[in-house]
């Protein structure tokens, strides 16, 4: 058995821009600046990268399964180029407004729950790889990232692109380690300096 560290990423609001609404084309995912740059320098020191990111358009009936499968694969044609590919992408179609009879079997996948994490962690294990939660970190631009992050065991850092609820937090009492910028900055002035 080997031990890994794992950067578990919100995906709108965190590696690309949160347009306000759900991103189902490829035209409408626009990457934040330096987002590839910094998953590539997390990639390089030892991390795996895997994306967990809610998709309730799907259940709302404003995006197909096919649809959103097709953004995420063309997110890693993005990042590929730049060494900044991610090894597992998970996304949760269930939505609790909009009972579905697919859908509704992954309620505990919705974050802030945690199950695309340990998911992602039982699914590394099956290959032979132990996921050191106390090494890994959840980044993501909203409070239930953070919560989601916390309840898993992991390091949440709050990023301010997105939605930004850095004061949500607060109020809450939903307390990331650390609050950055941006996804670059988040890596660069934390996370590595904390590995």
């Amino acid at each position: 058995m080997q031990t890994i560290k794992v950067l578990f990423l919100d995906r709108d609001g965190t590696i690309n821009q949160d347009t306000g609404s759900y991103i189902f084309t490829r035209e409408q995912l626009i990457l934040i600046d330096r987002a590839d740059e910094a998953i590539a320098l997390a990639k390089s020191a030892g991390f795996r990268i895997v994306i967990v990111t809610n998709q309730a358009g799907i259940a709302r009936g404003i995006a197909t399964v096919e649809q959103i499968e097709e953004v995420n694969r063309y997110l890693n044609e993005l990042l590929v180029p730049r060494n900044a590919g991610y090894d597992r992408c998970y996304y949760c179609p269930y939505h609790p407004e909009y009972p579905h009879p697919v859908y509704d079997r992954f309620m505990d996948f919705r974050k802030p729950a945690t199950g695309m994490v340990e998911r992602a962690i039982d699914e590394f294990l099956a290959e032979g790889l132990v996921v050191d939660r106390s090494a890994s970190f959840f980044v993501g631009d909203k409070t239930l990232d953070v919560e989601c992050g916390l309840r898993a065991g992991l390091r949440p850092v709050l990023v301010r692109t997105g939605h930004n609820e850095e004061a949500l937090c607060l109020q809450r009492n939903i307390i990331p380690e650390f609050v950055a910028d941006d996804l670059y900055k988040a890596v660069t002035e934390y996370i590595l300096a904390s590995a």
